[in-house]
């Protein structure tokens, strides 16, 4: 199961996604365990995270990224600048 990040998405990209009608969620630093009922596509307005796979891969995904999690995955997210991103449940 791999993360998908494009670290540069095209302002056309996220106007066809619908990004800026997607819901906020925010989170300070920390660090948590999480599982991903369905997939998750997310784009950060802004933060600092490094997420830890269950097979030992590590992550960087911060401000500007396009981030799709893959239904099933299983992980732990070490949020060392404060999280700031438009997310979708649900296929991208």
């Amino acid at each position: 199961m791999d993360i998908t990040v494009n670290h540069s998405p095209t302002a056309q990209q996220l106007e066809e996604l619908g990004v800026r009608q997607w819901p906020v969620w925010t989170k300070e630093v920390s660090t948590f365990d999480w599982t991903y009922e369905e997939a998750e596509t997310c784009y950060f307005l802004a933060g600092d995270v490094v997420v830890r796979t269950a097979d030992g891969r590590e992550v960087r995904i911060g401000t500007g990224d396009l981030v799709t999690f893959p239904k099933g995955l299983s992980c732990q997210w070490e949020v060392r600048s404060p999280v700031r991103k438009h997310y979708r449940f649900g296929e991208p």
